[in-house]
């Protein structure tokens, strides 16, 4: 009995299977993938994929917004070669109704005082991509993802030390200026950068910094500008706190502002400017300190279709009577070029002065050594 309503159940789920086979023969269903195309938001996303991976055009260099498959994309300045390409590549996208490509008037109406001597519009985006103001190549409390690996020398100590960094800078919102790549942008930053002794059994992890802050970054053509509040605070790793011999904690903690400045030329590029400490622990830390540097970014491939990058970095606190410290960076640059878009660096580095390193701030340390870093 069981046996035969089995065999029944197989026969009807068999008529069924060949019936629903025919009438999709008969009545074929649209493509899937043409049904994705059809959304607005999977428009949006594909046609930006082509401008900026096939096109090359740079993320902050059009606005795009695509309204029941009807795309209007604006120029921040008139291109005929770009507008030319752009209806090329896209004309043929399924579920794309229409193209419109305009050019934002450069005097859209009469700008204030303000927006003339800024060259800030009224017009902006929300969570952009990057940043105006270029991260520091260098600078060894630069915020990203990375990890090195040293021949640490300090004193009579000698190590291999590895070093880490998670951080990013995540724009919030980003007022546009009258030409490419200009603007006003604020943004969030925070960073972890912990510090291991590879020499010993267990990779004692020596001392972690935490950083938080809020930059405001500007750029008006070659020139730009950051402006920065950040807390930062030290703490020794518990291994290397129950070693023989520990060193006296620290409580180092701070609130700092920065100012900083650069100007770019042909692939160059020179910075300088300084932070004052608002509040800090110990309370007799010396508030005042300077930073300056030169860099370098290729725009062509050298070897391995890497691009030559390189920086020199330098800082001088009033704590240690302004000596300096110098921190070299060079190696290749993989992936694409423009802030905020994925690539990979392979430097070499090195490094001569005061440990940057939180808690050891009072040594004198030279490092050197590789290192691999992540940018988004």
């Amino acid at each position: 009995m069981m046996s035969m309503g089995i065999t029944t159940c197989l026969n009807i789920t068999g008529r069924l299977c060949a019936a629903s086979l025919c009438l999709m023969l008969l009545f074929p269903l649209p493509h899937v993938a043409a049904s994705d195309r059809a959304g607005d938001e999977f428009l949006t996303g594909y046609v930006a994929s082509i401008l900026e991976r096939d096109l090359h055009w740079g993320r902050n260099s059009y606005m795009l917004k695509i309204v029941n498959g009807v795309a209007t994309i604006t120029l921040f300045k008139d291109d005929p070669i770009r507008r030319e390409e752009a209806d090329k590549e896209l004309r043929n996208i399924d579920g794309l109704q229409r193209i419109a490509i305009v050019v934002k008037p450069a005097d859209a109406g009469e700008p204030g005082a303000v927006s003339r001597f800024t060259g800030i519009t009224g017009e902006g985006e929300a969570f952009p991509t990057g940043d105006v103001f270029r991260p520091i190549i260098a600078d060894p409390k630069q915020p990203q993802f990375f990890v090195s690996i040293n021949r640490f020398n300090s004193s009579d100590i000698q190590y291999t030390m590895a070093s880490v960094g998670f951080g990013e800078t995540f724009g919030l919102y980003r007022f546009f200026g009258s030409r490419e790549g200009d603007g006003l942008q604020l943004s969030v930053e925070g960073a972890l950068f912990a510090q291991f002794n590879m020499s010993t059994p267990s990779f004692d992890l020596i001392n972690a910094d935490y950083t938080i802050g809020i930059p405001v970054t500007y750029r008006h053509g070659d020139n730009s500008l950051r402006f920065r509040m950040y807390h930062q605070s030290s703490h020794l790793g518990d291994e290397f706190l129950k070693s023989i011999n520990p060193p006296e904690r620290v409580n180092l903690s701070y609130e700092a502002i920065e100012l900083m400045y650069s100007r770019e030329w042909r692939g160059w590029r020179v910075y300088g400017g300084g932070e004052y400490l608002i509040h800090k622990e110990p309370g007799d830390l010396k508030p005042l300190s300077a930073h300056w540097g030169i860099e370098y970014r290729a725009s062509e491939p050298l070897v391995w279709n890497g691009r030559p990058i390189g920086g020199v970095d330098m800082k001088s606190f009033e704590e240690h009577d302004w000596a300096i410290d110098t921190s070299v960076k060079a190696g290749l640059e993989f992936g694409h070029p423009n802030p905020g878009q994925r690539r990979l660096r392979l430097m070499a580095e090195w490094y001569k002065g005061f440990d940057p390193r939180g808690q050891f701030y009072r040594n004198k340390v030279e490092y050197y050594g590789m290192g691999v870093s992540l940018g988004f």
